[in-house]
Protein backbone atom coordinates (compact mmCIF):
# COMPACT_ATOMS: atom_id res chain seq x y z
CA UNK A 1 0.00 0.00 0.00
CA UNK A 2 0.51 4.00 -0.67
CA UNK A 3 0.88 5.98 2.22
CA UNK A 4 0.28 9.71 2.21
CA UNK A 5 3.73 11.16 3.10
CA UNK A 6 2.55 14.26 5.26
CA UNK A 7 0.04 12.30 7.08
CA UNK A 8 2.15 8.50 7.49
CA UNK A 9 1.54 6.50 10.70
CA UNK A 10 3.68 3.29 10.81
CA UNK A 11 4.08 1.41 13.77
CA UNK A 12 6.34 -1.57 14.47
CA UNK A 13 4.54 -4.26 16.47
CA UNK A 14 7.97 -5.33 18.15
CA UNK A 15 8.82 -1.93 19.42
CA UNK A 16 5.62 -0.04 19.26
CA UNK A 17 2.91 -2.44 20.44
CA UNK A 18 1.37 -0.08 23.49
CA UNK A 19 1.21 3.20 20.94
CA UNK A 20 -0.94 1.29 18.94
CA UNK A 21 -3.46 0.78 21.55
CA UNK A 22 -4.35 4.61 21.07
CA UNK A 23 -6.10 6.68 18.85
CA UNK A 24 -3.52 8.81 17.31
CA UNK A 25 -4.45 12.57 17.49
CA UNK A 26 -5.25 12.40 13.72
CA UNK A 27 -7.40 10.27 13.21
CA UNK A 28 -9.67 11.51 16.44
CA UNK A 29 -12.00 13.28 14.18
CA UNK A 30 -12.34 10.26 12.62
CA UNK A 31 -13.12 8.65 15.26
CA UNK A 32 -15.64 11.67 16.40
CA UNK A 33 -17.14 11.34 12.93
CA UNK A 34 -17.92 7.53 13.08
CA UNK A 35 -19.53 7.26 16.76
CA UNK A 36 -22.24 6.06 16.31
CA UNK A 37 -22.42 5.67 12.90
CA UNK A 38 -23.98 2.19 11.33
CA UNK A 39 -23.88 3.39 7.07
CA UNK A 40 -23.55 6.71 5.57
CA UNK A 41 -26.11 8.37 7.98
CA UNK A 42 -23.88 11.41 8.56
CA UNK A 43 -24.83 14.71 5.37
CA UNK A 44 -22.82 16.14 2.66
CA UNK A 45 -21.47 19.06 4.58
CA UNK A 46 -19.50 16.03 6.84
CA UNK A 47 -17.97 15.10 3.95
CA UNK A 48 -17.24 18.44 2.30
CA UNK A 49 -15.99 19.69 6.04
CA UNK A 50 -13.51 16.38 5.73
CA UNK A 51 -11.87 17.71 2.68
CA UNK A 52 -12.22 21.26 3.40
CA UNK A 53 -14.01 22.31 0.30
CA UNK A 54 -17.25 23.99 -0.21
CA UNK A 55 -20.04 23.10 -2.83
CA UNK A 56 -19.10 26.63 -4.13
CA UNK A 57 -15.36 25.74 -4.36
CA UNK A 58 -16.09 22.55 -6.33
CA UNK A 59 -18.16 24.36 -8.80
CA UNK A 60 -15.13 27.11 -9.42
CA UNK A 61 -12.87 23.84 -9.61
CA UNK A 62 -15.23 22.10 -12.17
CA UNK A 63 -15.52 24.99 -14.35
CA UNK A 64 -11.79 25.45 -13.68
CA UNK A 65 -11.57 21.86 -15.84
CA UNK A 66 -14.11 23.15 -18.75
CA UNK A 67 -11.83 26.17 -19.56
CA UNK A 68 -10.54 25.18 -22.07
CA UNK A 69 -13.01 23.20 -24.55
CA UNK A 70 -13.62 20.36 -22.24
CA UNK A 71 -16.83 18.10 -21.92
CA UNK A 72 -17.28 16.99 -18.67
CA UNK A 73 -15.29 17.49 -16.04
CA UNK A 74 -15.03 15.53 -12.27
CA UNK A 75 -13.58 15.86 -9.25
CA UNK A 76 -13.25 12.52 -6.94
CA UNK A 77 -12.23 13.11 -3.20
CA UNK A 78 -10.90 10.08 -1.21
CA UNK A 79 -9.93 9.76 2.66
CA UNK A 80 -9.13 5.54 3.43
CA UNK A 81 -7.64 5.08 6.98
CA UNK A 82 -6.09 1.72 6.68
CA UNK A 83 -5.16 -0.56 9.44
CA UNK A 84 -3.30 -4.03 9.91
CA UNK A 85 -2.23 -6.45 12.87
CA UNK A 86 -0.56 -9.95 12.04
CA UNK A 87 0.60 -12.40 14.07
CA UNK A 88 3.30 -15.06 13.50
CA UNK A 89 4.91 -17.67 15.39
CA UNK A 90 2.12 -16.55 18.40
CA UNK A 91 3.76 -13.22 18.21
CA UNK A 92 2.72 -10.25 16.70
CA UNK A 93 5.17 -9.13 13.98
CA UNK A 94 3.51 -6.74 12.27
CA UNK A 95 1.11 -3.58 13.18
CA UNK A 96 0.40 -0.43 10.99
CA UNK A 97 -2.33 1.98 10.18
CA UNK A 98 -2.07 3.67 6.58
CA UNK A 99 -3.72 7.17 4.88
CA UNK A 100 -4.29 7.95 1.80
CA UNK A 101 -6.02 11.73 1.07
CA UNK A 102 -6.75 13.55 -2.22
CA UNK A 103 -8.12 14.45 -4.78
CA UNK A 104 -7.97 13.47 -8.23
CA UNK A 105 -9.17 15.94 -11.15
CA UNK A 106 -10.73 14.00 -14.69
CA UNK A 107 -11.28 15.99 -17.79
CA UNK A 108 -12.53 14.23 -20.96
CA UNK A 109 -13.12 16.03 -24.62
CA UNK A 110 -13.81 13.57 -27.02
CA UNK A 111 -11.74 10.11 -26.83
CA UNK A 112 -9.14 12.68 -24.80
CA UNK A 113 -8.38 12.48 -21.41
CA UNK A 114 -6.94 14.40 -19.02
CA UNK A 115 -6.21 13.32 -15.70
CA UNK A 116 -4.29 15.15 -12.60
CA UNK A 117 -4.38 14.75 -8.72
CA UNK A 118 -2.91 16.29 -5.49
CA UNK A 119 -2.97 15.20 -2.13
CA UNK A 120 -3.19 18.96 -0.52
CA UNK A 121 -6.96 20.06 -0.85
CA UNK A 122 -6.21 23.82 -1.36
CA UNK A 123 -8.19 26.50 -3.52
CA UNK A 124 -5.24 27.43 -5.28
CA UNK A 125 -4.09 23.35 -5.86
CA UNK A 126 -7.51 22.19 -6.61
CA UNK A 127 -7.72 25.07 -9.34
CA UNK A 128 -4.06 24.46 -10.42
CA UNK A 129 -4.74 20.08 -10.60
CA UNK A 130 -7.90 21.49 -12.82
CA UNK A 131 -5.68 23.38 -15.09
CA UNK A 132 -3.47 20.69 -15.86
CA UNK A 133 -6.45 18.28 -16.26
CA UNK A 134 -7.99 20.49 -18.87
CA UNK A 135 -4.50 20.88 -20.99
CA UNK A 136 -5.96 18.25 -23.45
CA UNK A 137 -8.50 20.77 -25.13
CA UNK A 138 -7.61 23.67 -27.29
CA UNK A 139 -10.88 25.87 -28.00
CA UNK A 140 -11.84 28.69 -26.44
CA UNK A 141 -15.01 27.49 -25.01
CA UNK A 142 -15.95 29.01 -21.43
CA UNK A 143 -17.49 27.35 -19.02
CA UNK A 144 -20.17 28.80 -15.99
CA UNK A 145 -19.96 27.01 -12.30
CA UNK A 146 -22.82 24.22 -12.44
CA UNK A 147 -25.54 23.59 -10.02
CA UNK A 148 -24.98 20.69 -7.75
CA UNK A 149 -27.63 18.49 -7.07
CA UNK A 150 -27.05 15.59 -3.97
CA UNK A 151 -27.71 12.22 -5.56
CA UNK A 152 -28.64 9.83 -2.73
CA UNK A 153 -27.84 6.21 -3.03
CA UNK A 154 -29.22 3.01 -1.77
CA UNK A 155 -27.24 1.61 1.17
CA UNK A 156 -25.86 -2.20 0.03
CA UNK A 157 -23.10 -2.58 3.12
CA UNK A 158 -25.15 -1.39 6.57
CA UNK A 159 -23.13 -1.83 9.71
CA UNK A 160 -23.36 -1.34 13.28
CA UNK A 161 -19.75 -0.55 14.80
CA UNK A 162 -17.47 1.72 12.50
CA UNK A 163 -13.94 0.44 12.51
CA UNK A 164 -12.73 4.38 13.50
CA UNK A 165 -13.53 2.99 16.87
CA UNK A 166 -11.82 0.45 17.38
CA UNK A 167 -7.88 -0.14 18.69
CA UNK A 168 -5.68 -2.94 18.89
CA UNK A 169 -6.99 -3.73 22.16
CA UNK A 170 -10.52 -4.54 21.02
CA UNK A 171 -8.92 -6.94 18.61
CA UNK A 172 -5.84 -8.66 19.95
CA UNK A 173 -8.16 -11.08 21.79
CA UNK A 174 -10.03 -12.57 18.51
CA UNK A 175 -6.21 -12.83 16.59
CA UNK A 176 -4.99 -15.22 19.33
CA UNK A 177 -7.98 -17.00 19.49
CA UNK A 178 -7.60 -17.72 16.10
CA UNK A 179 -3.62 -18.71 16.69
CA UNK A 180 -4.91 -20.88 19.73
CA UNK A 181 -7.73 -22.73 17.51
CA UNK A 182 -5.62 -23.48 14.64
CA UNK A 183 -3.31 -25.71 17.12
CA UNK A 184 -5.99 -26.68 18.71
CA UNK A 185 -7.62 -28.43 15.84
CA UNK A 186 -5.00 -30.64 15.46
CA UNK A 187 -1.43 -32.03 16.69
CA UNK A 188 0.44 -31.71 13.69
CA UNK A 189 0.07 -27.93 13.17
CA UNK A 190 3.40 -26.80 13.55
CA UNK A 191 3.50 -22.89 12.30
CA UNK A 192 0.47 -20.77 11.99
CA UNK A 193 0.38 -16.90 10.87
CA UNK A 194 -3.00 -15.13 11.22
CA UNK A 195 -4.20 -11.23 10.74
CA UNK A 196 -6.79 -8.78 10.81
CA UNK A 197 -7.07 -5.95 8.15
CA UNK A 198 -9.63 -2.79 8.06
CA UNK A 199 -10.57 0.56 6.22
CA UNK A 200 -12.83 2.76 5.83
CA UNK A 201 -12.62 4.81 3.06
CA UNK A 202 -14.66 8.39 2.87
CA UNK A 203 -15.51 9.36 -0.89
CA UNK A 204 -17.16 12.67 -2.25
CA UNK A 205 -17.54 12.63 -6.27
CA UNK A 206 -18.84 15.98 -8.27
CA UNK A 207 -19.23 16.46 -11.97
CA UNK A 208 -19.93 19.17 -14.55
CA UNK A 209 -23.83 17.40 -15.46
CA UNK A 210 -24.38 18.56 -11.65
CA UNK A 211 -23.86 15.13 -9.55
CA UNK A 212 -22.30 15.59 -6.02
CA UNK A 213 -22.70 12.21 -4.07
CA UNK A 214 -20.64 10.67 -1.46
CA UNK A 215 -20.25 7.65 0.45
CA UNK A 216 -18.87 5.74 3.14
CA UNK A 217 -16.92 2.11 2.58
CA UNK A 218 -15.94 -0.18 5.22
CA UNK A 219 -13.94 -3.01 4.45
CA UNK A 220 -12.68 -6.42 6.81
CA UNK A 221 -10.15 -8.99 5.93
CA UNK A 222 -9.17 -12.24 8.90
CA UNK A 223 -7.14 -14.35 7.41
CA UNK A 224 -4.92 -16.85 8.35
CA UNK A 225 -2.15 -19.79 6.75
CA UNK A 226 -0.99 -22.88 8.64
CA UNK A 227 1.81 -25.42 8.23
CA UNK A 228 1.09 -29.27 9.14
CA UNK A 229 3.80 -31.92 9.39
CA UNK A 230 3.34 -36.08 9.09
CA UNK A 231 6.14 -38.73 8.73
CA UNK A 232 8.61 -35.86 7.79
CA UNK A 233 6.13 -34.57 4.95
CA UNK A 234 4.42 -30.99 5.35
CA UNK A 235 1.52 -29.38 4.01
CA UNK A 236 0.28 -25.62 4.26
CA UNK A 237 -3.06 -24.25 3.21
CA UNK A 238 -5.03 -21.37 4.86
CA UNK A 239 -8.39 -19.45 5.07
CA UNK A 240 -9.41 -16.61 4.76
CA UNK A 241 -13.19 -14.21 5.01
CA UNK A 242 -13.38 -10.36 3.72
CA UNK A 243 -16.75 -8.40 3.76
CA UNK A 244 -17.91 -4.94 3.67
CA UNK A 245 -18.85 -4.63 7.75
CA UNK A 246 -18.02 -2.87 11.02
CA UNK A 247 -16.83 -4.41 14.15
CA UNK A 248 -19.57 -6.94 13.93
CA UNK A 249 -18.06 -9.17 11.61
CA UNK A 250 -15.48 -9.40 15.06
CA UNK A 251 -17.12 -13.06 16.48
CA UNK A 252 -15.55 -15.98 18.20
CA UNK A 253 -17.70 -18.38 15.90
CA UNK A 254 -16.08 -16.10 12.91
CA UNK A 255 -13.01 -17.11 13.91
CA UNK A 256 -13.60 -20.61 14.86
CA UNK A 257 -15.02 -20.96 11.25
CA UNK A 258 -11.87 -20.04 9.70
CA UNK A 259 -9.20 -21.44 11.90
CA UNK A 260 -11.58 -24.99 11.30
CA UNK A 261 -11.40 -24.15 7.43
CA UNK A 262 -7.61 -23.63 7.60
CA UNK A 263 -6.44 -27.16 9.61
CA UNK A 264 -8.56 -29.14 7.49
CA UNK A 265 -7.64 -27.90 4.39
CA UNK A 266 -4.23 -28.10 5.20
CA UNK A 267 -4.14 -32.02 7.06
CA UNK A 268 -6.81 -33.28 3.86
CA UNK A 269 -3.39 -32.87 1.54
CA UNK A 270 -1.39 -35.78 2.97
CA UNK A 271 -4.00 -38.00 1.19
CA UNK A 272 -3.94 -35.92 -1.97
CA UNK A 273 -2.51 -37.48 -5.15
CA UNK A 274 -1.79 -36.29 -8.51
CA UNK A 275 -4.27 -37.09 -11.12
CA UNK A 276 -3.69 -38.46 -14.60
CA UNK A 277 -3.06 -36.33 -17.16
CA UNK A 278 -5.07 -35.15 -20.45
CA UNK A 279 -8.39 -34.13 -21.28
CA UNK A 280 -10.67 -34.84 -19.51
CA UNK A 281 -14.37 -33.40 -17.70
CA UNK A 282 -13.97 -31.40 -14.83
CA UNK A 283 -16.66 -30.25 -11.87
CA UNK A 284 -16.44 -26.67 -10.38
CA UNK A 285 -17.01 -26.63 -7.07
CA UNK A 286 -19.46 -24.03 -5.73
CA UNK A 287 -18.19 -20.80 -4.49
CA UNK A 288 -14.39 -20.53 -4.72
CA UNK A 289 -14.39 -21.90 -8.21
CA UNK A 290 -16.21 -18.73 -9.44
CA UNK A 291 -11.85 -17.32 -10.08
CA UNK A 292 -12.44 -19.57 -13.01
CA UNK A 293 -15.18 -17.34 -14.05
CA UNK A 294 -13.62 -13.82 -12.84
CA UNK A 295 -10.79 -14.34 -14.99
CA UNK A 296 -11.18 -16.49 -17.76
CA UNK A 297 -14.17 -15.09 -19.07
CA UNK A 298 -15.11 -11.51 -16.62
CA UNK A 299 -12.26 -9.72 -17.74
CA UNK A 300 -13.40 -10.67 -21.27
CA UNK A 301 -17.12 -8.26 -20.57
CA UNK A 302 -15.04 -5.48 -19.62
CA UNK A 303 -16.04 -2.85 -22.28
CA UNK A 304 -12.53 -1.32 -22.63
CA UNK A 305 -11.22 -4.40 -23.58
CA UNK A 306 -13.96 -4.84 -26.11
CA UNK A 307 -13.97 -0.89 -27.13
CA UNK A 308 -10.32 -1.48 -28.49
CA UNK A 309 -11.09 -4.64 -30.13
CA UNK A 310 -8.43 -6.75 -27.46
CA UNK A 311 -11.42 -9.35 -26.22
CA UNK A 312 -12.54 -12.01 -28.05
CA UNK A 313 -15.89 -11.10 -26.94
CA UNK A 314 -15.73 -7.96 -28.80
CA UNK A 315 -18.09 -9.39 -31.83
CA UNK A 316 -20.03 -11.30 -30.05
CA UNK A 317 -22.66 -9.35 -28.84
CA UNK A 318 -25.75 -10.30 -28.54
CA UNK A 319 -25.25 -13.77 -30.11
CA UNK A 320 -25.10 -17.26 -28.30
CA UNK A 321 -22.08 -17.54 -26.14
CA UNK A 322 -23.02 -20.98 -23.86
CA UNK A 323 -26.06 -23.41 -23.45
CA UNK A 324 -29.10 -21.59 -22.83
CA UNK A 325 -29.03 -22.53 -19.01
CA UNK A 326 -26.30 -20.53 -18.57
CA UNK A 327 -26.81 -16.85 -16.72
CA UNK A 328 -23.92 -14.84 -15.76
CA UNK A 329 -24.30 -11.00 -14.01
CA UNK A 330 -22.17 -9.01 -12.08
CA UNK A 331 -23.91 -7.11 -9.28
CA UNK A 332 -22.92 -4.35 -6.88
CA UNK A 333 -25.77 -5.09 -4.73
CA UNK A 334 -24.94 -8.35 -2.80
CA UNK A 335 -25.23 -7.02 0.95
CA UNK A 336 -21.92 -7.08 2.61
CA UNK A 337 -19.86 -8.69 0.08
CA UNK A 338 -16.88 -7.61 -0.61
CA UNK A 339 -17.46 -6.52 -4.42
CA UNK A 340 -20.44 -4.54 -3.09
CA UNK A 341 -20.76 -0.70 -3.75
CA UNK A 342 -23.02 1.39 -3.53
CA UNK A 343 -21.98 4.12 -6.43
CA UNK A 344 -19.28 3.46 -8.34
CA UNK A 345 -16.39 5.37 -8.84
CA UNK A 346 -17.79 7.96 -11.26
CA UNK A 347 -20.87 8.32 -8.89
CA UNK A 348 -22.87 5.91 -10.83
CA UNK A 349 -25.62 4.22 -9.48
CA UNK A 350 -24.87 0.50 -8.09
CA UNK A 351 -26.95 -2.15 -10.21
CA UNK A 352 -27.23 -5.94 -11.28
CA UNK A 353 -25.83 -6.21 -14.75
CA UNK A 354 -27.01 -9.42 -16.62
CA UNK A 355 -23.67 -10.17 -19.29
CA UNK A 356 -24.98 -13.51 -20.27
CA UNK A 357 -28.65 -14.28 -20.10
CA UNK A 358 -29.90 -17.36 -21.30
CA UNK A 359 -26.47 -18.29 -23.10
CA UNK A 360 -26.86 -14.67 -24.97
CA UNK A 361 -23.93 -12.38 -24.76
CA UNK A 362 -26.20 -9.16 -23.27
CA UNK A 363 -24.13 -7.03 -22.12
CA UNK A 364 -20.22 -5.22 -21.21
CA UNK A 365 -19.58 -3.54 -17.84
CA UNK A 366 -19.47 0.19 -18.40
CA UNK A 367 -17.89 3.13 -17.51
CA UNK A 368 -18.70 6.44 -18.72
CA UNK A 369 -16.35 6.67 -21.63
CA UNK A 370 -17.38 3.00 -22.85
CA UNK A 371 -20.86 3.86 -22.52
CA UNK A 372 -20.61 6.79 -24.68
CA UNK A 373 -19.08 4.78 -27.17
CA UNK A 374 -21.92 1.75 -27.47
CA UNK A 375 -24.33 4.47 -26.67
CA UNK A 376 -25.64 3.11 -23.87
CA UNK A 377 -25.71 3.90 -19.86
CA UNK A 378 -22.98 3.36 -17.83
CA UNK A 379 -23.25 -0.06 -15.37
CA UNK A 380 -21.84 1.38 -12.28
CA UNK A 381 -18.21 -0.62 -13.15
CA UNK A 382 -16.01 2.48 -13.21
CA UNK A 383 -13.99 1.74 -10.16
CA UNK A 384 -10.28 3.24 -9.30
CA UNK A 385 -7.71 2.20 -6.67
CA UNK A 386 -6.94 5.48 -5.10
CA UNK A 387 -7.66 9.48 -6.21
CA UNK A 388 -4.42 8.89 -8.05
CA UNK A 389 -6.24 6.55 -10.99
CA UNK A 390 -8.58 7.24 -13.35
CA UNK A 391 -11.32 5.06 -13.33
CA UNK A 392 -11.65 1.96 -15.91
CA UNK A 393 -14.08 -0.64 -16.25
CA UNK A 394 -14.21 -3.39 -13.03
CA UNK A 395 -15.91 -6.01 -12.04
CA UNK A 396 -17.87 -5.82 -8.38
CA UNK A 397 -19.28 -9.46 -7.72
CA UNK A 398 -19.79 -11.78 -10.81
CA UNK A 399 -21.16 -14.88 -10.75
CA UNK A 400 -23.35 -17.64 -12.62
CA UNK A 401 -26.95 -17.77 -11.67
CA UNK A 402 -28.71 -21.12 -10.49
CA UNK A 403 -28.61 -23.62 -13.27
CA UNK A 404 -31.62 -26.96 -13.74
CA UNK A 405 -29.42 -29.77 -11.95
CA UNK A 406 -28.28 -30.91 -8.68
CA UNK A 407 -24.74 -31.08 -7.77
CA UNK A 408 -25.55 -35.00 -7.09
CA UNK A 409 -26.59 -35.67 -10.84
CA UNK A 410 -23.73 -33.72 -11.79
CA UNK A 411 -21.35 -35.58 -10.28
CA UNK A 412 -23.14 -38.86 -10.92
CA UNK A 413 -22.93 -38.00 -14.72
CA UNK A 414 -18.61 -37.82 -14.55
CA UNK A 415 -16.96 -41.34 -15.91
CA UNK A 416 -14.09 -40.42 -14.73
CA UNK A 417 -12.81 -36.61 -14.10
CA UNK A 418 -11.95 -34.01 -11.00
CA UNK A 419 -13.79 -31.84 -8.79
CA UNK A 420 -11.91 -28.61 -8.24
CA UNK A 421 -12.54 -26.75 -5.22
CA UNK A 422 -10.33 -24.05 -4.48
CA UNK A 423 -7.85 -22.34 -6.67
CA UNK A 424 -4.41 -20.77 -6.43
CA UNK A 425 -2.34 -18.99 -9.12
CA UNK A 426 -3.54 -18.10 -12.19
CA UNK A 427 -2.50 -16.37 -16.01
CA UNK A 428 -5.26 -14.98 -17.87
CA UNK A 429 -4.58 -13.89 -21.84
CA UNK A 430 -7.35 -11.39 -21.87
CA UNK A 431 -7.39 -10.93 -25.68
CA UNK A 432 -7.09 -14.52 -26.69
CA UNK A 433 -9.10 -15.87 -23.36
CA UNK A 434 -6.49 -18.88 -22.95
CA UNK A 435 -5.79 -19.84 -19.46
CA UNK A 436 -3.45 -21.76 -17.04
CA UNK A 437 -5.00 -22.46 -13.39
CA UNK A 438 -3.53 -24.17 -10.32
CA UNK A 439 -6.14 -25.97 -8.84
CA UNK A 440 -5.26 -26.27 -4.72
CA UNK A 441 -7.32 -28.89 -3.79
CA UNK A 442 -10.25 -31.02 -4.93
CA UNK A 443 -10.98 -34.11 -5.83
CA UNK A 444 -11.30 -37.34 -7.98
CA UNK A 445 -14.08 -38.21 -9.58
CA UNK A 446 -14.41 -41.93 -10.61
CA UNK A 447 -18.17 -43.96 -11.67
CA UNK A 448 -19.62 -40.96 -10.38
CA UNK A 449 -18.45 -40.54 -7.26
CA UNK A 450 -15.83 -38.14 -5.64
CA UNK A 451 -12.85 -39.75 -4.74
CA UNK A 452 -9.14 -39.39 -3.38
CA UNK A 453 -8.56 -35.40 -2.79
CA UNK A 454 -6.02 -34.13 -5.30
CA UNK A 455 -3.17 -31.11 -5.11
CA UNK A 456 -0.97 -29.60 -7.52
CA UNK A 457 -3.12 -29.90 -10.66
CA UNK A 458 -2.76 -26.92 -13.73
CA UNK A 459 -6.03 -26.81 -16.00
CA UNK A 460 -5.40 -25.52 -18.97
CA UNK A 461 -7.79 -24.01 -21.51
CA UNK A 462 -9.44 -21.53 -23.13
CA UNK A 463 -12.37 -18.92 -21.51
CA UNK A 464 -14.94 -18.88 -24.66
CA UNK A 465 -14.10 -22.35 -25.12
CA UNK A 466 -15.16 -23.42 -21.45
CA UNK A 467 -18.18 -21.39 -21.49
CA UNK A 468 -19.46 -22.96 -24.35
CA UNK A 469 -18.79 -26.27 -23.20
CA UNK A 470 -20.29 -25.84 -20.14
CA UNK A 471 -23.16 -28.59 -20.18
CA UNK A 472 -24.55 -28.86 -16.90
CA UNK A 473 -24.89 -25.73 -14.15
CA UNK A 474 -26.42 -26.43 -10.77
CA UNK A 475 -28.62 -24.73 -8.39
CA UNK A 476 -26.29 -24.44 -5.26
CA UNK A 477 -24.63 -20.92 -6.18
CA UNK A 478 -22.83 -20.23 -3.58
CA UNK A 479 -20.78 -16.44 -3.71
CA UNK A 480 -17.09 -16.87 -2.01
CA UNK A 481 -16.29 -14.81 0.97
CA UNK A 482 -12.85 -14.69 0.16
CA UNK A 483 -10.04 -11.91 0.02
CA UNK A 484 -10.65 -11.69 -3.61
CA UNK A 485 -8.15 -8.21 -5.36
CA UNK A 486 -8.77 -7.90 -8.74
CA UNK A 487 -5.50 -6.33 -10.39
CA UNK A 488 -5.78 -4.30 -13.40
CA UNK A 489 -3.51 -1.87 -15.41
CA UNK A 490 -1.81 -1.80 -11.68
CA UNK A 491 -4.81 -0.79 -10.15
CA UNK A 492 -6.21 -3.71 -7.48
CA UNK A 493 -10.19 -3.64 -6.82
CA UNK A 494 -11.65 -5.90 -3.66
CA UNK A 495 -13.96 -8.09 -5.88
CA UNK A 496 -16.07 -11.07 -5.01
CA UNK A 497 -17.31 -14.15 -7.13
CA UNK A 498 -19.09 -16.58 -7.43
CA UNK A 499 -20.97 -19.85 -9.00
CA UNK A 500 -23.11 -23.09 -8.66
CA UNK A 501 -21.46 -26.75 -9.31
CA UNK A 502 -20.90 -26.58 -12.95
CA UNK A 503 -20.21 -29.30 -14.96
CA UNK A 504 -17.32 -28.27 -18.39
CA UNK A 505 -17.48 -31.23 -20.85
CA UNK A 506 -13.64 -31.19 -21.57
CA UNK A 507 -10.60 -29.53 -20.18
CA UNK A 508 -6.65 -30.07 -20.49
CA UNK A 509 -5.23 -31.38 -16.60
CA UNK A 510 -1.55 -31.53 -15.87
CA UNK A 511 -1.04 -34.35 -14.17
CA UNK A 512 1.71 -36.93 -13.20
CA UNK A 513 1.91 -37.73 -17.02
CA UNK A 514 2.46 -34.52 -17.97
Amino acid sequence: MKELSRRKFLVNAGQGIVATTMIPAFLQNDVDFALGLKSADTGLNDYLNRFGVTEALIREVLAEGLSRGGDFSEVYFQHRISNYIGLEDKQVNQAYTNIIYGVGIRVLNGDQTGYSYTEEITPATLKQAAQTAAAIANSNKKASPVKLSLYKHSENYPIQTSWETSNIGIKMPYLNRLNDQIFKQDNRIIKASAGISNETSYILIANSEGLITFDYQPLVTIFCSCTAEQNGKRENNGSNISKRLGMEFLTNNMIDRIAKEAVTGTVSLFEAIKPEAGEMEIVLGPGESGILLHEAMGHGFEADFNRIKTSIFSDKLNQKVAENFVTIVDNGMNQNYRGAINIDDEGNESKETVLVENGILKSYMHDRISAKHYGVEPTGNGRRDTFRNMPIPRMRNTYMKNGPHTPEEIIASVKKGIYAEKFTNGQVNIGAGDFTFYIKSGNLIENGKLGRPIKDVNIIGNGPKVLSNIVMVGNDMKNSEGAWTCGKNGQGAPVSMGIPTVKVSSITVGGINS
